[in-house]
């Protein structure tokens, strides 16, 4: 578990390709495959994202992605990075956005 805030590093990577993920025991899961930049690399992130976002929305997006949290495998997929996201008024997940375009891998502070 972390001290801080500050100890979970976050960064900005783009949704290079979303798809589907049926195969998990949540509903709505999307598969991402995101790049945080050439200090940072690829990552893959498991999310519950289907209930506002469209697979192929999501590709070219900006989104913000706690990197240091280890990695679990769900339904055989490797999940590196969590994206991180707020509840709307029915607890499903919106993502947390830059609001501009921003370099790759940048951290949150």
């Amino acid at each position: 578990m972390v001290e801080s805030p500050f100890d979970v590093d976050i960064r900005v990577g783009e949704v290079l390709d979303a798809e589907p993920f049926p195969e998990t025991n949540k509903p709505k899961m999307t598969k991402l495959w995101i790049d945080l930049g050439e200090d940072h690399g690829e990552v893959q992130s498991a999310a519950q994202l289907d209930h506002h976002y469209d697979p192929e929305e999501l590709e070219g997006r900006q989104v913000l992605c706690a990197t240091n949290l280890g990695s679990v495998r769900i339904a055989g997929f490797k999940s590196e990075a969590l994206t991180v996201g707020v509840p709307d008024e029915e607890e499903f997940p919106v993502l947390v956005e830059p609001e501009q375009d921003v370099p790759l891998g940048g951290p949150l502070f």
